[in-house]
């Protein structure tokens, strides 16, 4: 959950090799924004459009770099993952997407952000894609809770909603969240209706009122939904079967229930504490994972919950498959995706 960093030598040394790419190519010109291909060759979209498919005979596993979460493409039937690169204070504008099957192979190891960063500012409409951590597909947008600044001691983060369209994978719009250093998970209504969790302090002594849960109107208008206490250290978001907003806490075992007016109307208890990410069912079964303790979580109205897996190292913001009846969960800096089937 923390964010790492890495020695100074490679800061230096990344930043140069960076500085180095833009300058070489001062004159460059914009080209038209393109995704990557699916598996197969070329890996880069040709002018004229050709393309061959990896044969059917090869699978291939991986693709996924510091993912902290995952949605699920009904549409595709794919499972989508935000990878974040490497920290801000490393190089900016790292991140990119990736495109899984529900069997765990690849389907498309980079669609957006198959550019190094170097290229994006080239890209006409431009790509920026940071450090994205909560994901939400509605209405045909993917929804990325990502961030600006924290290039270094002097550059404040702040957080950034930013939207492409899953048909062409294009951006479509951004929302800055000013007042947040960094955003975590998010959840979006039918209506466009963004609501996004600050974590905030993390440290011994914490400040209370750094644990949000910030809201976006349909025309970009923010404001802070909930604030400090019963958050305490707010991740996981989602809306249950009435259009209630779900949060989990990470700093304990909570999972509370808000109406849209922001009145708290249940709290419910996960097995384990450091709760990261929530899926909820059709039915109202709720599945919560523990990215400190590794276990999933299930809730069911009116019953304890139990543990249905243990042990997923680093386990993050989950996503439910509904193609293959599974959650999908992220296992962070493993650079690598836990799935679970659901029997029941």
């Amino acid at each position: 959950m923390k964010r790492s960093h890495f020695i100074s030598l490679l800061l230096l040394a990344t930043a140069f090799t960076a500085c180095s790419e833009r300058a070489s190519q001062p004159d460059r010109e914009t080209v038209d924004y393109y995704v990557g291909n699916p598996l197969g060759l070329p890996i880069t979209p040709s002018a004229d459009g050709t393309f061959a498919e990896i044969s059917p005979n090869v699978k291939v596993y991986g693709a996924i770099f510091s993912a902290e979460s995952c949605s699920y493409d009904e549409e595709r039937g794919l499972i989508v993952v935000p990878n974040r690169g490497v920290p801000q204070n490393v190089r900016a504008n790292d991140g990119w997407i990736s495109l899984l099957n529900s069997d765990g192979s690849v389907h498309t190891a980079r669609w957006i952000g198959i550019q190094n960063p170097a290229a994006r500012d080239y890209l006409s409409p431009q790509l920026v894609l940071n450090e994205p951590f909560g994901s939400h597909i509605t209405n045909g947008i993917l929804y990325l809770a990502d961030r600006d600044g924290d290039t270094g001691p002097d550059d404040p983060g702040v957080g950034v909603i930013r939207m492409f369209d899953m048909r062409t994978g294009e951006p479509v719009g951004e929302v800055i969240v000013e007042g947040s250093p960094w955003l975590n998970d998010l959840a979006v209504a039918d209506d466009g209706t963004i609501y996004t969790t600050q974590s905030g302090d993390f440290g011994q002594d914490p400040d209370p009122d750094s644990w949000r849960v910030w809201k976006i109107s349909p025309g970009g208008e923010v404001s802070i939904f909930l604030q400090n206490e019963p958050l305490h250290i707010p991740n996981g978001i989602d809306f249950d079967l009435y259009g209630n907003i779900v949060v989990v806490n990470f700093g304990n075992n909570e999972v509370m229930t808000f109406t849209q007016e922001g009145e708290l109307l249940k709290t419910e208890y996960a097995v384990q504490p450091g709760g990261d990410g929530i899926a909820i069912m059709a039915d109202g079964t709720k599945y919560v994972s523990s990215v400190t303790q590794g276990g999933i979580s299930r809730i069911r109205d009116g019953e304890p919950a139990e543990l249905i897996a243990e042990n997923i190292p680093n386990g993050a913001s989950l996503c439910y498959d509904s193609g293959a009846h599974q959650l999908v969960v992220p296992m962070n800096p493993n650079n690598g995706l836990a799935f679970v089937p659901l029997d029941e």
